[in-house]
């Protein structure tokens, strides 16, 4: 449970600072972190090992949606 409530800290301060100038737009890491930590932490306590790889499907699938939209925008 204490692992749960770092990973939704870390969770909240990521969207606090996705607005701050300087900093990355991961587009869908956070959103795909959050779905993934909670997965990984019902599925065998792996919190982190979830968050990390909702991070890196989430800011994949939110990379295509916006490369086929790009694409069909120019058809």
């Amino acid at each position: 449970m204490k692992t749960l409530s770092i990973a939704l800290a870390v969770a909240a301060l990521a969207f606090g600072s996705a607005t701050l100038p300087g900093t990355a737009n991961a587009a869908g890491c956070v959103k795909g972190a959050v779905v993934g930590g909670a997965a990984g932490h019902f599925m065998g306590h792996h919190t982190l090992a979830g968050a990390a790889v909702g991070c890196a499907i989430g800011h994949h699938e939110a990379t295509k949606r916006q490369r086929e939209e790009r694409d069909y925008r120019y058809r």
